[in-house]
């Protein structure tokens, strides 16, 4: 979940993208260009985007989104997952993608402790083809995580930027031998290069963490606010 603050696209280069009101690190015409032409978004993912904009305000760009959410549909295939854990749910459109792309017995665990975005998340899960293979963990998600069985292909991190070292810590040992930690907001709208806030500085610490981690190997993508890709080498 992003909670991420506007900080002047003249400097950081970031635009409002479509009716999605994500945030972008691309120029708004790539950014439209790419969206146009990444399978489009069903229905009620699109009723999702609209219901969380009216509900949450700013807070909406805090979606994944139709790009980032693709991208994770494409490495649950490639990784021919069957087992995924989301820390972070908010209103539940990346949970909803995620599922769409694994096997009828395939599971998203995914944790929030927001009462309000759980509340949208679950209406939506119940509507969903896919909502049969979504386990919404109300709660820490440390304590969450300490429950669970290795075996994971796919951990998705984007949730409080805070915890992001302590997720991924907990993360590791959870992950299936092939498996994948995808990490949101890396780039945080460029602020990385100049941290003013602790949700900055704890970007920038969890970014070196990893860099120094001799355990994983590591890339960052430009995709919407930053996307790090992490495996264990």
């Amino acid at each position: 979940m992003g909670g991420k603050r506007a900080r002047g696209k003249e400097k950081w280069g970031w635009e409002m993208v479509s009716n999605q009101g994500l945030l972008t690190l691309v120029p708004e015409h790539i950014e439209r260009y790419a969206m146009a032409h990444t399978t489009p978004l069903p229905e009620l993912l699109e009723e999702l985007i609209a219901v969380t904009q009216e509900r949450f305000g700013q807070q909406a760009r805090m979606l994944s989104g139709q790009l980032e959410g693709t991208l994770l549909q494409m490495l649950i295939g490639a990784l021919q997952a069957s087992r995924v854990l989301e820390i972070g749910t908010f209103t539940g459109f990346a949970s909803q993608m995620m599922a769409a792309a694994l096997p009828e017995d395939g599971q998203v665990i995914t944790c929030d402790v927001d009462p309000k975005a759980i509340e949208v998340a679950r209406s939506f899960f119940e509507r969903s083809p896919h909502g049969q293979k979504i386990s919404l963990r109300e709660g820490p998600a440390l304590e969450t995580m300490r429950t669970l069985e290795p075996g994971f292909d796919l951990v998705f991190i984007d949730a409080d930027k805070e915890n992001y070292v302590n997720y991924y810590e907990a993360a590791l040992p959870l992950l299936a031998t092939n498996g994948l930690i995808a990490v949101d907001n890396v780039l945080w709208s460029g602020r990385v290069l100049d941290p003013k806030s602790d949700q900055d500085r704890a970007i920038v610490a969890f970014n070196e963490h990893v860099v120094r981690d001799e355990r994983v190997t590591q890339v960052v993508l430009t995709v919407r606010d930053g996307v790090m890709l992490i495996r264990r080498k």
